[in-house]
């Protein structure tokens, strides 16, 4: 979760008074704080572009019409937040993604205005290679390299170990941005932008091993609003065979199948859920040790989705997806969920719905 005062987690299920911003950063230079009525930005960790957004503003001004209208528009960017005025003359607020304004659009008389965009990383995913590319070194350097192949003022973080990679070759026309998933795959992890805008390498956290950062409990002083809880074996799987072979590199096919060896989990591959594998392939693992670190990473993903919810809660703007939430419902009943998305909405109260991935009871 994006780091909060405990004033602002305890000021959410109070009466409180909610104020957001929408700053617009056009490529003339300048910068505005943009008057808007409502929107919304919904965030999906299943999706290529985690973020996206959508303003809406009664200043029909935003609206180009004319060549100079739309340069500054083309490649504008929008920095999105959401807070608490806490009534003292102190207030606090959580930033919620940097986008490229995408399009701009509304009645020219008497609007409203709608805007939309896509969070930072769609400017690497449109900036396909126009001649093959070849990735080598360690995931780390890879992807730093692929990112501010576009973007050179980016900022990358990560939180795994850096491994070594095989060399990868992509074709002409072919998505940076999911040539740089593959490359994270290496080490189990994804990358994406935080609602700072960064770009972060990191692995799904351990549900189990995981302090939950925010607690969405029924009854009076709670943030629970309704729940359902349920079951699905869709997309989940108890094993992963990794696989590599790189014969530019003369390296010769090297695999490893990571499979659920708890005969306490619902999915152990020994057990009645049988035998699923899920297959990942890349060049970019070189070695059976590669394989094995790739297969195990992504097998604590893959073998996640045993159970999951759908919650309605009270806004809380700082929530990240893989956030792993304690949820107590009506009945007392505690489980453990990680969070797989919700939406935003950039106006006071509204329905915060929160879909999760996994969940376990919490004992």
């Amino acid at each position: 979760m994006y780091p909060v005062s405990a004033r602002f987690l305890a000021t959410l299920p109070q009466p409180h008074r909610v104020i957001t911003r929408v700053t617009l950063f056009r490529t003339d230079g300048t910068v505005v704080d943009l008057p808007h009525t409502g929107g919304s930005v919904p965030v999906d960790r299943g999706q290529a572009i985690r973020r996206t957004c959508t303003v809406t503003s009664a200043d029909v001004s935003l609206i180009p019409t004319s060549p100079a209208d739309e340069i500054a528009v083309y490649g504008a960017r929008l920095r999105i937040s959401r807070g608490i005025d806490y009534g003292d003359g102190t207030s606090e607020l959580v930033p919620l993604g940097l986008f490229r304004l995408d399009e701009v659009s509304g009645d020219v008389t008497i609007g409203p205005v709608t805007l939309t965009g896509q969070a930072i990383e769609c400017i690497i995913q449109d900036d396909k290679f126009r001649a093959p590319y070849r990735a080598s070194g360690t995931v780390v350097g890879a992807i730093t390299q692929l990112v501010q192949r576009s973007i050179p003022d980016a900022d990358i973080v990560s939180t795994v170990v850096d491994t070594a990679i095989g060399s990868r070759t992509w074709d002409t026309e072919g998505d940076p941005w999911a040539a740089i998933q593959e490359i994270a795959a290496v080490a189990g992890a994804q990358c994406y932008t935080n609602a700072d805008g960064t770009f972060v390498i990191a692995a799904l956290p351990d549900l189990l091993l995981t302090t939950p950062a925010w607690e969405v409990a029924a009854g009076e002083g709670g943030v629970y609003v309704k729940g359902v809880r349920g079951m699905s074996s869709k997309n989940v799987f108890n094993g992963v065979l990794a696989r590599g072979e790189n014969a530019s590199d003369g390296v010769a096919p090297v695999s490893y199948l990571a499979t659920d060896t708890d005969p306490g989990s619902p999915t152990y591959w020994d057990g009645p859920f049988g035998h699923r594998p899920r297959f990942y392939s890349s060049s970019t693992l070189n070695t059976t040790g590669r394989c094995q670190a790739a297969a195990e990473l992504l097998l604590q993903a893959a073998k996640a989705p045993n159970a999951k919810g759908d919650f309605s809660a009270l806004p809380n703007p700082a929530l990240e997806p893989g956030d792993v939430l304690r949820v107590v419902h009506p009945d007392g009943l505690k489980e453990l969920h990680q969070v797989q998305g919700f939406t935003v909405p950039l106006t006071p109260g509204g329905d915060f719905p929160i879909s999760t991935i996994s969940a376990k009871e919490d004992g």
